[in-house]
């Protein structure tokens, strides 16, 4: 059997020569296959000194330190080695309880002769008819009906465009792979992304995977970390234009997006960019229809911020007919007194407040400084008519659990500490921009607290008050709230009660004895205070609420795995809850839950959490807390929650092209009928959803098809907006075509979110196994219709879908999935938790980030010539790759771990954590963060760690210590490790020979796979 990667449209790929990131670990591994008497040097951290002199960007953590030169490295000479047979060279891995497969490697020799990058000529682009997105902009000015002969973005002159190539940020991306209809844009001088590739580049594609045994080598499958780094590289000097390129970044990567008309990929991913006429032609890739929208996800510098337009009482031009907002694929007529909407093609009257006319070419005169015209994200503030109750700034109440538990643990006093840090910062807010909204709540928001054991108690914060008011609601059968004035005030205006309270509240309840906590009666309390304005709640938890209406009982039994008693685990019956989760949407009022069990406590957060995930809130969950260690993390968390652009009140509807219809929605929202609006009590900048789409007719080839998703909220300042996000696709005549524009991120999370949806219908075992099944169907799909001639053994993966069985493999080794014994808890925790992720977040949390630290370059972590960070390459997450001696970072977006060695070096603690920290024993399991050292590595890793800050969803980054053999920790390490055989599966080398053999006999026999159908295309 050979393994053969064959890329669709060779054009681009096509004998391309790739470096791993990891060529220099293999090296070193080729070179130890031996015994050391003493530890080994990995040969990278020869450290002369400290060069910060470039360091612009990532200097704050170097700036004045007078770092003594290291003229030592971190391991001590060693004599030369003495190579041992190659049967000892997995001791290593031994060592940690799981080695490199190596039993299965003659297996592997019979499976996989081979592994090459076959290339095969793209076939030339061929031009429709202007009527797509991506028109002819050099032809004739009046041929650009799509745009009205103008560009997709606010640049330039009419006369500019119409007759010259369209000048773009991203000139370097025309040797890029495009789309039939994107020939609109001529090739341009540059270095494009393929040969960036190259130029990294020293092994060829096609070389042979096989070692000199004739095994296969792990390292030639497909490699995120490499599929990561080489585009992470690229976009650091390049932006990702919206509408030349139609194959967006990989998701885990940061990058600057230029929009031209179609959305950033950061708000909207299609799964197929080019999509198949009919829906049998989509049935070959096997392939789901789907978008992938977070609505309101954060920007990064250097992007453009989303406009806001106000239309006045008229409100912003839609269809009469299918109710689609204005953006810049619909098309004007008859001088400027119609526009044809993009989606279903009706021709409406343009309002006499929007009038422009047209020139000769059928343009509007005014394109250019219409936004909403030239731009795939904008915002419009809308009338009365939209509103559900007068629009107001947002009201924050905190509900803070003070039983004994809470109080006990550190818990509580962490709570108030950080909703103080939150609001009013820890003294280096100076530093924010005047007006963001990413330090402090904005202004007009409003705060209240209230605490809750057994009963409910009430806060006057008045600003004339010096000390909060304490006023006790002990009905907890019928609540209500005893206080018209007084609860809600403004965090600037009684800053001096809120400090005082927040101070006091952990001494005042470390006398109260009171262990049960009564959190639905307390809900239904608050959810009185907000239910005329709406609102968000931040609520915290530390043991299960046994006490009152709505207590809760043990049900995790720990009995029953893979069975229907497990399964309604996961879900709630309790119709209390569910009661006042309906009560929230209606109010437009969500919650975020902060949940503790420091003994690793049963909290029922499929109950709890469900009037969360129905809100559109999220939790924050702390499986086994400890005070000195989380304080730090749930300080960071409490922050983000708070300072993160936030909506209430929020109707979403999606929409797309004559041809297609919405199937579905998956997500954490409430949608009461099919084809009702989905309905947010709270919307925030890390959630996102996916909308799944089925064909009610023929496509037409001639058109592109378009998407729109609209966001009707109120926003924390206080305006009714509606956000709308456009996007396009091309049509093509077969699914040949669409499989060139697969985005795979996308694709991901479609089929991870709608896995999630199926908790409550099939056991985990019949969900693993439909994974596995969805991953032979598109493989086999694509073997069978789109490889062309292959040896019958080969297992040939598209381009765009090289990294797709390990992603699959990362949902299955899950937590939410994975087999073998999991608290129910943290099940349903990851589950909501996928539901409800974008595509960034889930990337990581399917594979994580790996960074060796121990032989860092010096450079490394220093901003470089262009005053860009500049990163270590990241490693595969395998024991294989782990070095004697070696100190790790792994960060899967949830945790971050900081991994040791058993014989790391002395030299390398101290440089890390301080004189006297020479050995791993000395050094604190529960610290949370590196200490400010004037050492060249604790500049880099402190730099390194603030760059993963950046790049990842909701949860805070902060360390914990997995030293080996010493911390507990060390296991979840283990448990990262995705590519070895853990998590009751399978590793990634025997997971491909196990989707091959079933690819095999779909594609020789062509008959019905194993198991039934589980999980629809």
């Amino acid at each position: 059997m050979d393994f053969s990667l064959n890329p669709l449209g060779a054009s681009a790929m096509g004998n391309t020569a790739w470096e791993d990131p990891n060529d220099r670990v293999r090296r070193q591994k080729k070179a130890s296959q031996l015994s050391h008497a003493a530890t080994p040097g990995p040969g990278g951290y020869q450290q002369q000194g400290s060069p910060y002199g470039s360091a612009a960007a990532f200097q704050a953590n170097a700036q004045g330190y007078n770092v003594p030169s290291q003229d030592q490295g971190y391991f001590p000479p060693v004599a030369a080695p003495v190579v041992q047979p190659a049967s000892t060279s997995a001791s290593t891995s031994q060592s940690y309880g799981y080695g490199q497969e190596s039993g299965n490697m003659a297996g592997l020799t019979a499976s996989f002769g081979e592994m090459g990058m076959d290339g095969h000529a793209a076939p030339a682009p061929r031009r429709k008819k202007d009527r797509h997105a991506y028109h002819q902009i050099e032809a004739p000015a009046g041929s650009s009906q799509t745009f009205n002969g103008m560009p997709q973005g606010p640049m330039g002159t009419p006369s500019q465009f119409l007759n010259q190539p369209l000048p773009s940020p991203a000139g370097p991306y025309a040797n890029q792979q495009v789309t039939p209809a994107m020939s609109q844009f001529p090739a341009q001088a540059g270095t494009s992304m393929q040969q960036h590739q190259q130029q990294r580049s020293q092994q060829p594609m096609g070389a042979p995977a096989s070692s000199a045994q004739g095994r296969v080598d792990p390292e030639q499958i497909p490699s995120i970390p490499r599929s990561r780094d080489i585009p992470a590289d690229f976009y650091l000097d390049h932006v990702y234009p919206t509408m030349e390129q139609h194959l967006p970044p990989p998701a885990a990567i940061p990058f600057v997006a230029f929009d031209q008309g179609n959305a950033s990929p950061k708000y909207a991913r299609l799964t197929l960019n080019s999509i198949p006429t009919t829906s049998d032609a989509l049935a070959t890739t096997a392939l789901p229809l789907g978008l992938v929208l977070q609505p309101l996800a954060r920007q990064q510098e250097g992007e453009q911020p989303i406009p806001v337009l106000d239309f006045g009482d008229i409100g912003p031009p839609r269809c009469r007919r299918c109710r689609t907002y204005i953006n810049p694929f619909m098309t004007f007529q008859n001088g400027g007194n119609k526009f044809v909407c993009n989606m279903c093609t009706f021709p409406n009257d343009v309002p006499s407040e929007y009038f422009a006319p047209t020139d000769p070419s059928g343009v509007r005169v005014d394109r250019l400084q219409r936004p909403e015209l030239t731009l795939g994200t904008v915002e419009f503030m809308v009338p009365k008519e939209y509103w559900a109750k007068p629009p107001m700034p947002l009201r924050w109440l905190f509900l803070i659990d003070v039983t004994q538990e809470a109080s006990s643990r550190g818990f509580l006093e962490g709570f108030c500490d950080g909703i103080l840090n939150a609001l009013y910062g820890s003294g280096d807010d100076q530093s924010e921009e005047p007006g963001s909204t990413t330090s402090r709540i904005p202004t007009g928001c409003k705060v209240g607290i209230v605490t809750y054991d057994q009963e409910v108690h009430f806060y006057n914060l008045a600003s004339g008050m010096e000390h909060a008011q304490m006023i006790v609601m002990p009905d907890i059968e019928d609540p209500f709230v005893p206080l018209s004035e007084g609860l809600f005030v403004d965090p600037e205006k009684a800053k001096t009660s809120i400090t005082s309270l927040l101070t006091q509240i952990p001494s005042m309840f470390s006398r109260v004895k009171k262990p049960e906590p009564a959190l639905l009666p307390a809900l239904n309390a608050v959810l009185g205070a907000l239910a005329e304005t709406g609102g968000k709640i931040v609520c915290s938890l530390s043991t299960l609420p046994t006490w009152g209406p709505g207590r809760l009982f043990m049900r995790d039994k720990n009995e029953a795995r893979d069975t229907d008693a497990e399964r309604r685990l996961f879900t709630t019956e309790h119709p209390g809850w569910r009661k006042t989760g309906a009560k929230m949407v209606e109010a437009g009022v969500g919650i975020d839950f902060f949940m503790a069990a420091p003994s690793g406590g049963y909290l029922d957060i499929a109950t709890v959490g469900h009037v969360s995930a129905i809100s559109g809130g999220e939790i924050f969950y702390y499986p086994n807390f400890h005070s000195p260690r989380d304080l730090l993390r749930m300080s960071k968390e409490i922050k983000h929650t708070i300072t993160r652009e936030t909506g209430y009140q929020a109707l979403m509807k999606v929409r797309c092209s004559n041809g297609l219809q919405v199937s579905g929605y998956h997500g954490n929202f409430t949608q009461h009928t099919f084809g009702a609006d989905l309905e947010y009590g709270v919307i925030d900048a890390d959630k996102a959803l996916g909308v799944m789409f089925s064909y009610d007719g023929k496509l037409d080839p001639k058109l592109d098809a378009h998407f729109q998703s609209a966001l009707l909220y109120t926003t924390a300042s206080g305006e009714r907006r509606v956000r709308c996000t456009n996007v396009v696709a091309s049509v093509s005549e077969g699914a040949l075509e669409a499989m060139k524009f697969v985005d795979q991120d996308a694709v991901v999370s479609i089929i991870a979110k709608e896995a999630t949806a199926r908790i409550t219908e099939k056991t985990l075992k019949d969900i693993r196994n439909a994974l596995t099944e969805k991953t032979v169907d598109v493989l086999a799909g694509y073997r069978k219709n789109f490889s062309g001639s292959h040896p019958p053994g080969q297992l040939v993966l598209p381009e765009n879908l090289k990294e797709f069985s390990m992603y699959i493999l990362g949902l299955v080794k899950s937590r939410a999935f994975r087999g073998g014994r999991e608290p129910s808890d943290r099940r349903v925790h990851d589950m909501r938790l996928i539901r409800a992720m974008g595509p960034m977040e889930l990337s990581l949390y399917l594979y994580p980030r790996i960074y060796s630290i121990h032989n860092l370059d010096e450079r490394d972590g220093f901003a470089n010539e262009n005053g860009h960070l500049r990163m270590p390459h990241a490693l595969r997450a395998s024991f294989s790759q782990i070095e004697e001696g070696g100190v790790y970072v792994v960060d899967n977006g949830q945790i971050c771990l900081l991994w040791l060695h058993a014989q790391v070096s002395p030299n390398l603690l101290q440089d890390l954590f301080g004189e006297g920290f020479d050995d791993l024993k000395k050094l604190d399991p529960f610290s949370a963060s590196l200490p400010v050292l004037e050492t060249h590595l604790s500049a880099q890793v402190r730099n390194i760690l603030q760059y993963l800050e950046t790049t990842r969803g909701s949860k805070a980054l902060t360390i914990q210590l997995a030293r080996q053999g010493l911390d507990g920790a060390e296991f979840e390490f283990a448990r990262l490790l995705y590519e070895d055989r853990n998590n009751e599966a399978q590793s990634y080398v025997d997971w491909l020979v196990h989707v091959h053999r079933h690819i095999q006999l779909e594609v020789s026999y062509d008959i019905p796979q194993f198991g039934g159908k589980a999980m629809a295309n």
